[in-house]
């Protein structure tokens, strides 16, 4: 048995990913800013691996979220130099039950982008790109 999963998404800005797919999921983003001051005062991690959002330190190459329930999969956004330049082999599904067309409008206005609508027999969905064009599905 595994215990806890985490779902890795490469990115090119972690932090601005981070805060999409937190308001998306309804997660809770993760603050690190005590355990970087920590790391910086004793010398383990560079100044420049840092940043700062809103007063608080950050790592610069990395941001996550988790589910405040602690039952769904912690979400972690990591930079990466390349874009992306394929369709994914991976994505999520989110099944929101009668909120769909709420969460779908929500999405687009915070930067998401309308793929198409996808049927399989009586299951419909809508598949969606993210802001960084990561296709995730949107159901009932």
């Amino acid at each position: 048995m595994i215990g806890k999963i985490q779902i890795a998404i490469d990115c090119h800005d972690p932090h601005a990913l981070n805060t999409f797919w937190a308001e998306t999921v309804g997660y809770e983003k993760e603050d690190h800013h005590d355990m970087i001051e920590q790391l910086l005062a004793s010398g383990q991690l560079p100044e420049e691996e840092t940043v700062t959002l809103g007063g608080r330190r950050a790592f610069r190459t990395a941001a996550a979220c988790v589910d405040p329930d602690g039952n769904g999969p912690r979400l972690l956004f990591q930079m990466v130099p390349e874009g992306k330049t394929v369709k994914d082999r991976i994505h999520l599904d989110l099944h929101v039950g009668d909120r769909r067309e709420a969460v779908i409008a929500s999405c687009l206005e915070r930067g998401a982008t309308k793929l198409w609508d996808g049927q399989q027999g009586p299951q419909t969905w809508v598949t969606l790109a993210d802001p960084e064009g990561n296709e995730f599905c949107v159901s009932e």
